[in-house]
């Protein structure tokens, strides 16, 4: 078994006549995953080298029995996009884009929560997911992932840190032990999908023997996964935590990496005050920024 996707799953590519979606779209294809269509509004009846292109993902979903979507398109189109998705009735959604704003983001986490639960988000700005043999959906390269086995052991990858996920996936190669999935859920201030959500599968699947997460600065993401692991992941596993080193307070490489200095919870109340303000949740939201402000009082 696998996560989230495995050989089954039908993916479209939403921006596939674009530069990176065509390269990537075409790659996991090449890889064997299932690539049924493409999405690019007014280019319905073109095909990029076989693969059929669609203006809509209704119209995408209802010719090829698609079950999840790769969004490679511009920041400014990745929050429509991901909705258009979900009002398609997708139920796996990744979205490598980089540079989306974080109130953007926040929109549609809130909007995906209340209107479209059935509809699972990966990213944005992250590198995807693979299931090594069946199903490769984004930008990591299947050369370095080795295949599970069913006698195993095989491991479960969850990583907010692509190029560390890469390197995991490598070594592991190099010592011929094979992966069920391997997740790069993103290092965005709002994840479609948390640490949490893909330890819980992991536990779950049978043909992860192993977890293996790698985090990194800024939030509460490892924090929460750790209280999770601690009650309920009784299989075997290692986590790393990059930037020990960073100095507080200070923007390392993307817009979720910042070393808060104290616990990483207040880094992310702004955050979280503003998905449930845009879900009209105003109490809430209000009473989750008020220990905030105490403890500044305090300081």
């Amino acid at each position: 078994m696998a996560i989230f996707v495995d050989q089954n799953t039908k993916v479209i590519v939403q921006g596939l006549t674009g530069g990176q979606g065509r390269y990537h779209g075409l790659r996991n294809k090449a890889y064997g995953t299932q690539v049924v269509g493409g999405v690019t509004p007014g280019k319905a009846g073109q095909d990029v080298e076989g693969i059929p292109v669609f203006d809509t993902v209704a119209d995408a979903v209802a010719a090829t029995g698609a079950t999840a979507s790769f969004i490679a398109v511009p920041p400014k189109a990745a929050p429509a996009a991901i909705l258009e998705a979900a009002r398609a009735g997708i139920g796996f959604v990744v979205c490598i884009t980089e540079g989306v704003p974080a109130q953007d983001e926040a929109r549609v986490f809130a909007t995906l929560q209340r209107d479209y639960p059935a509809t699972r988000l990966l990213g944005p700005n992250c590198p995807g997911i693979i299931s090594p043999g069946k199903c490769n959906i984004g930008i990591t390269a299947g050369e370095i992932a080795q295949v599970p086995t069913a006698a195993g052991p095989n491991v479960g990858i969850v990583s907010r840190s692509g190029t560390l996920t890469y390197q995991a996936l490598y070594e592991l190669k190099q010592q011929g032990i094979g992966v069920s999935t391997c997740v790069g859920i993103g290092g965005d201030p709002v994840p479609g999908t948390s640490f949490v959500d893909c330890l819980a599968q992991f536990q779950a699947d049978p043909e992860t023997h192993a977890i293996i997460m790698i985090g990194e600065i800024g939030g509460s993401a490892e924090e929460e996964a750790a209280e999770f692991i601690t009650h309920h992941v009784t299989k075997p596993m290692s986590a790393y935590i990059a930037g020990v080193t960073a100095p507080a307070g200070k923007k390392m490489g993307h817009a979720g990496a910042i070393v808060s200095s104290v616990t990483g919870h207040f880094a992310v109340f702004f955050v979280r005050a503003l998905v449930l303000f845009l879900d009209y949740r105003l109490i809430e939201a209000l009473m989750l920024i008020f220990p905030f402000f105490s403890y500044l009082r305090k300081e």
